[in-house]
């Protein structure tokens, strides 16, 4: 684990980043906000492509930018491994050939992964031979990816790789870039205004807003805060849950998973039993009831309280948590409901979720 650190101030006619923060390093953390934020110019500048006007990079100990000091260190020996969201490939060579250009430019005193072992974990074998021109979009992200990691690079900086993706090619890429910190030990900050893909991959959650750092902490911490929803997006208001997987009905292609004593129905998973996985569920597709219903469809009925509750006033709209023991339930209802059913923060209620509206969750 590795501390980064930055104060980075970068002034443009049409937008300013000011931002500020120091945080642990470890696992993916997602760097999120909305175009125009500041995302890409605050990653650039922690790699060194973006001088600020004012502030500093630190890196692990080591100062990379500062401006009251003149350091700059260039990019080429802080030692980061950069994935573009165009992958930058070099098209005269092959696949193994642009694999094999980033091993010879590694830091020798670096350690890292052998190249061998980053074609077998990114299953490349059968595309060393291949032009690079003639892969598809996923496959050379995949490439990019690898070579960047090739290069061993103390951290991973990911900028948008997936935006140019269909959903298919989305999924196939995350799986292998969720596997990095855990089979190679290096960090990584994962730069995306899609907010799907770093509840999937990320541990913690830096969100930008208008240049600056407006929350950090772990997803769930984040996702549960109603004051973030004009940043993180109202529509895909959301909480994550750390479940266990107990059981699979065959039959019905249902899984079963425990949080606390609440039980979770899903479209079958291929998880084993005991498997630790995280699920999103979304607030749109909540639903709040003041008695347990039995005569309805939907499997996924979980008792708990109101812990906090904020309207919209300018909207239709309210925002509801529910703590149902050790986690919180988001809910997204109109103020015409909140106000007939008479919800207030300390009522009891049962929340509701459809299973087929439950993402595939992921994997611990």
């Amino acid at each position: 684990m590795a501390v980064l650190g930055f104060s980075a101030y970068i002034d443009y006619p049409d937008f300013a980043l000011g931002a500020e923060h120091n945080f642990d390093v470890h696992g993916i953390t997602g760097l999120f906000g909305h175009s125009g934020s500041g995302k890409t110019t605050l990653l650039r500048a922690i790699a060194g492509l973006e001088t600020p006007v004012r502030g500093h990079v630190q890196w692990d100990g080591t100062t990379w930018f500062d401006s009251a000091r003149r350091i700059n260190v260039p990019t080429h020996r802080r030692g980061v491994g950069y994935v573009f969201q165009d992958v930058r490939l070099f098209p005269h060579l092959r696949v193994l050939g642009n694999l094999r250009f980033a091993a010879r430019r590694a830091q020798r005193q670096a350690d890292g992964p052998a190249l061998d072992d980053v074609i077998d974990a990114f299953d490349l074998s059968a595309l060393l031979p291949r032009d690079v021109t003639a892969l598809s979009g996923g496959e050379q992200q995949r490439v990019a990816i690898a070579r960047a990691l090739v290069s061993r690079p103390s951290l991973l900086l990911f900028d948008e790789p997936l935006a140019a993706l269909d959903m298919g090619r989305k999924a196939e890429i995350l799986s292998y870039v969720q596997r990095i910190p855990e089979r190679f030990g290096i960090g990584a900050i994962y730069v995306s205004h899609a907010l799907d893909e770093v509840v999937q991959l990320a541990e913690h959650l830096v969100v930008l807003s208008n240049g600056a750092v407006a929350a950090y902490g772990s997803v769930a911490e984040v996702l549960e805060r109603l004051d973030l929803g004009p940043v993180t997006g109202r529509f895909e208001a959301s909480v994550v849950l750390q479940a266990r997987v107990i059981a699979h009905d065959p039959y019905y292609r249902l899984t079963t998973l425990a949080h606390g004593e609440h039980r979770l129905y899903i479209p079958l998973i291929e998880n084993a039993a005991g498997a630790q996985v995280r699920v999103r569920i979304r607030a749109r597709d909540v639903s709040l009831a003041l008695l347990r219903p039995e005569n309805t469809s939907i499997r996924n009925r979980l008792k708990g309280t109101i812990s906090q509750l904020a309207a919209e006033p300018d909207t239709a709209y309210a925002e509801v948590l529910v703590d149902i023991g050790g986690a919180q339930v988001r809910a997204r209802l109109t103020r015409r409901s909140v106000d007939e059913l008479g919800l207030r923060e300390g009522l009891a209620v049962v929340a509701m979720v459809k299973s087929i509206a439950l993402d595939k969750p992921i994997s611990l």
